[in-house]
């Protein structure tokens, strides 16, 4: 065990502290069994070491940070070391990659079961499936799930601008006065325009000249290695999988014919909806449907986006358009914490079953929604709304 607290100790110190996120303060530290699920690149590993490097001292034993691939543990168990801790006075074990370890839930179960008085963290990729796993953790642990940067986020890490988050409604309600605060600090549609192709992951920070190459190899790792390990995908597809990456992210948003779709990668119709499924999990694709609350194990989507619009500018950088990646950067925004539907017939999106939104440019009408009840255009190219045509840059500061 003394290996695990020396890499421990180097760890820690080595963390940065310039990002740390608003998500910090929103976990309840103190519960017994915490789970932070994202996909690789979003700040999982950092905001942990940030947490043990902002409550503990430096040789304090009584936390312990590792991860799961560590080679520690290919001749020990989670449960030995769990027990060795508590023995010692360990009072919160921290584990990373969680994913990485064989038949993890159980003896996460057990240390739960057994060591009442210790507090466990763990941190996984979002495929991971803790209620599918081999055993029921759904009644012990309390699940948090990590995005990228918002908006709101890049401008204070990146930009040194501190502005407030806004919940949708304010949003909706109160945008003259919520415009007049940001533009009172900084131009909006500049820095939006530069926010949809860098910064959503932190890593940005470390080297711009890189961001699109460290994107691509967090879009390979998925692939390569999570969705085999974790979804059971097997290794023959993974090329069929990139092919199908490929062909969405350089038509997205991507109205989706299955069938089609499944002959250009040459798979069955089910498979192609397994695929896009797992991409969605994987924090690849937001898959958007006309009513969300009839979606099968195998119901199409209607439409298909990238997760964030830095991936449309990694993936397919010549065949990016402006249209395509306000929806996705729409979306994308969204979907923390809002139920987001296909319009179908009118508008874009449907938002919580009950907000229209049309998303586009500054030339954006009300044609396509007009008469609708609760409906609004979010467009680009503004800093002041006009009515109920709002800049879409407000909605990088629902979080």
């Amino acid at each position: 065990m003394n290996e695990l607290f020396l890499k421990h100790n180097r760890l820690i110190g080595n963390t940065p502290m310039k990002i740390v996120r608003g998500q910090m303060q929103a976990i309840n530290w103190d519960s017994r069994l915490i789970c932070i699920q994202g996909a690789k690149g979003v700040g999982k590993s950092t905001l942990l070491k940030q947490f043990v490097k902002l409550n503990y001292k430096t040789g304090d034993r009584s936390v312990l940070y590792c991860s799961a691939d560590s080679v520690y543990f290919s001749s020990h168990s989670i449960l030995e070391l769990a027990d060795k801790f508590c023995i010692n006075g360990g009072e919160r074990l921290i584990i990373d990659e969680i994913h990485k370890y064989p038949q993890w839930s159980k003896e996460i179960k057990e240390i739960y079961d057994l060591y009442p008085e210790l507090k466990v963290v763990i941190s996984g990729s979002s495929l991971l499936q803790l209620l599918e796993g081999d055993a029921d953790l759904s009644r012990r642990y309390v699940k948090h799930t990590m995005k990228g940067l918002s908006l709101c986020e890049f401008l204070r890490f990146y930009k040194g601008i501190e502005l407030p988050v806004w919940p949708l409604e304010e949003i909706l309600e109160d945008a003259p006065a919520i415009c007049a605060t940001v533009n009172a600090v900084c131009k909006p549609v500049k820095h939006f325009k530069e926010y949809l192709q860098f910064g959503y992951y932190p890593f940005f920070m470390e080297s711009r000249a890189d961001y699109y190459t460290k994107l691509e190899q967090v879009v390979n790792f998925i692939v390569d290695t999570e969705l085999p390990q974790i979804c059971g995908v097997d290794v023959a597809n993974l090329r069929k999988i990139k092919a199908l990456i490929s062909i969405i992210c350089n038509t997205v948003p991507f109205e989706l014919d299955a069938r089609k779709l499944a002959g250009a990668i040459e798979v069955s119709r089910d498979t192609v909806i397994e695929y896009l499924q797992d991409l969605d999990k994987a924090d690849l694709f937001n898959l958007i449907y006309s009513e969300k609350k009839n979606i099968g194990k195998l119901t199409k989507p209607d439409k298909i986006y990238m997760e964030n619009p830095n991936l449309l500018y990694a993936l397919a950088p010549a065949s990016v358009e402006i249209g395509t990646a306000r929806e996705t950067f729409a979306v994308s925004s969204l979907m923390r914490g809002h139920d987001v539907e296909y319009g179908k017939e009118h508008g874009d999106f449907k938002v919580d079953s009950k907000y229209v939104f049309e998303v586009g440019g500054a030339g954006k009408d009300f044609r396509q929604i007009a008469g609708i009840k609760d409906s609004y255009v979010f467009a680009d190219d503004m800093e002041y709304p006009d009515g109920a045509k709002l800049p879409l840059w407000l909605l990088g500061f629902l979080s």
